[in-house]
C-alpha cells in the first residue's frame, strides 16, 4: 500500500507537454499521453486534465491497431480506455462518462472502437451516459478496421 492511500498505478498523474522535435531524426516517437491512469474505472472526471478538455475514450484495442495512434488521435485530448466486451461495471462507466459531461464539463467526446460487432457497445454506453446528462456535448464516432485504417468517422451526439 503506498502513501496516498492505494495502489501506485492508480495514483493521478499529470505528464508535462513534450518537444515533438526532440526526438526528430531518433526513431524514437514522442507519446501524446498527458495524464494517469486512462483506464476508465479508474479515472476522476475530477481530475483537472479533464476539465473543459476533448476527451477521446477508446476501446482497449485501437491504440495497436492504429499506427498513429498517438500523433493523429490522442494529440491534445485527455484519455480513457475501455473494453465494452471484456470489461465489468458498465454501470459504472455510464456514471463516469455522464460525470464527464456534467461535472468536468468536458468540450467534445471522441469514441474509438475497432469494427468488431462488440466494439460498438463503447459507443452505446457513451451515448446512454449523454442522455443521462443534464448537459450536452458533441460526441464523435471514429470505427477502425482491424489493420487501423478509419472507416467510419461521424458526429452522432445524443
Amino acid at each position: 500500500m503506498s502513501e496516498h492511500g492505494g495502489c501506485p498505478g492508480s495514483r493521478t498523474l499529470v505528464f508535462k507537454d513534450r518537444d515533438e522535435t526532440s526526438a526528430a531524426g531518433t526513431g524514437n516517437i514522442q507519446s501524446q499521453l498527458r495524464q494517469w491512469p486512462v483506464q476508465l474505472h479508474l479515472v476522476s472526471p475530477g481530475a483537472a486534465y479533464f476539465q473543459g478538455a476533448d476527451v477521446l475514450l477508446a476501446a482497449d484495442c485501437t491504440a495497436f491497431a492504429a499506427g498513429g495512434f498517438h500523433s493523429e488521435h490522442l494529440r491534445g485530448k485527455s484519455l480513457a480506455i475501455a473494453c465494452p466486451k471484456l470489461d465489468e461495471g458498465k454501470e459504472v462507466y455510464i456514471e463516469k462518462i455522464r460525470s464527464l459531461i456534467d461535472d468536468a464539463k468536458i468540450n467534445t467526446l471522441t469514441v474509438m472502437t475497432m469494427e468488431v460487432p462488440c466494439c460498438g457497445g463503447l459507443l452505446a454506453l457513451a451515448m446512454e451516459a449523454a442522455g443521462n446528462a443534464s448537459s450536452k456535448v458533441p460526441i464523435k464516432s471514429t470505427v477502425l478496421s482491424l489493420q487501423g485504417e478509419i472507416l467510419r468517422e461521424d458526429w452522432v451526439s445524443a
